[in-house]
């Protein structure tokens, strides 16, 4: 057994003894990218994205902007605004809720908001890999959290002459951060997307990154301590992360072509992308006032579908059940539209179309729509 399987295996077991139930909020969270950590021994999960080379980070009038400087002119305009200088609790922003799904209510431009976001990213221990402002979409680099690591008397004495690296675990984090410009500011959501690494045979000569359920408590943590990032008080953060949704049960359910939701178009609309974000499909474009997301499977995950099966197969939802892994139907490659209609005002329809907006062959959207009926209860 190698050195890089012996330390997979302490790894794994030390963050097996270090795991216990933890509220809201009460999570370590320690992410360290790895291109930062030059001398880590351990492989980087294959992305899932490709890696955006050019800086696409320019917005038209925007500048440099910290947390306290937003906060600062957020009391200076309602200070302005009330002459008698009363104290005013200011809702810079606020936590929606739809099922397991949250989100922030911003009140702040997109041009505002983006610096600060990408600034939170960075100084969270993440690396980006798409910085996206013309389509409001930013994505980190896989991370693993060392925070789950314990703290004991090995540990730290590797750590004093610089091999804190031997230790790793065997779980990697990204996160994906979408905004949109409303009427009221800005929306913003969070999507977290996780893999570990397992043993391929008995003999554990080789290993294999496997996914990870979506973790919304992770969201709703990421979510939280951005809104802090903006000046909110953690007590508050605590209370609106905790708020019950007011329109629980929510349901949705496969009714012929089309995914039906329980919700007005606006939360539809609002929900729809942030399944799309979990299940790791690339939004390229949107339309609100149509109701559609332009999607297309990244190439890397077609790439790595043969190469791994499992994972990168599940992603490929245009593949019928009944071929070969090799024959993939015209859809790979593509571009594609998840359109999302109003029914009446208390719920919507969500279908998947080719990229002229046609109906698709019923066993290659039916896999997808199932895809996103999980997503959206």
């Amino acid at each position: 057994m190698n050195f890089r399987h012996a330390s997979l295996i302490l790894s794994a077991s030390l963050l097996a003894s270090a795991c216990s139930s933890t509220g809201l909020f009460d999570k370590k969270i320690d992410y360290k990218s790895a291109e930062n950590a030059a001398k880590n021994r351990l492989e980087v999960p294959p992305d899932l994205t490709r890696p955006q080379l050019n800086n696409n980070y320019a917005l038209p009038g925007a500048s440099s902007v910290s947390a306290q400087q937003l906060n600062q002119q957020a009391q200076a305009n309602l200070l302005n605004k009330n002459p008698s200088n009363v104290l005013i609790d200011i809702p810079v922003a606020r936590m929606e809720r739809a099922g397991q799904q949250r989100w922030l209510v911003v009140q702040k431009k997109p041009e505002e908001l983006w610096p600060l976001l990408k600034e939170f990213w960075i100084d969270n221990g993440f690396i980006l890999k798409q910085d996206a402002p013309e389509i409001g979409v930013m994505e980190t680099d896989w991370a693993e959290n060392r925070a789950k690591i314990p703290q004991d008397g090995i540990r730290n004495l590797l750590s004093k002459v610089g091999l804190d690296n031997v230790y790793s675990t065997p779980e990697r984090d990204k996160f994906r951060a979408r905004i949109e410009r409303t009427n009221a500011g800005t929306e913003v959501y969070f999507s977290h997307r996780g893999m570990y690494e397992t043993f391929v045979n008995e003999g554990k000569a080789e290993t294999m990154w496997q996914p990870r359920p979506a973790d919304p408590e992770l969201e709703a943590e990421m979510l939280g301590r951005f809104m802090m990032r903006m000046g909110i008080s953690e007590e508050k953060v605590k209370l609106a992360a905790q708020k019950p949704d007011a329109n629980q049960p929510q349901r949705a359910s496969v009714q012929g072509e089309a995914v039906l939701v329980n919700d007005a178009f606006d939360r539809a609309w609002r929900r729809t992308g942030l399944a799309l974000d979990r299940i790791g499909l690339l939004v390229t474009d949107r339309d609100r006032s149509q109701g559609v997301y332009y999607i297309r499977p990244a190439q890397a995950e077609m790439d790595k579908s043969d190469e791994s099966g499992g994972f990168w197969s599940s992603l490929l939802f245009w593949r019928s059940s009944d071929k070969p892994a090799s024959a993939k139907a015209p859809l790979a490659g593509g571009d594609y539209q998840v359109r999302v209609k109003a029914v009446n005002d208390s719920s919507s329809q969500v279908l998947v179309l080719d990229k002229n907006g046609q109906a698709l062959p019923a066993n290659v959207s039916r896999p997808m729509l199932a895809r996103l009926q999980q997503q959206l209860q």
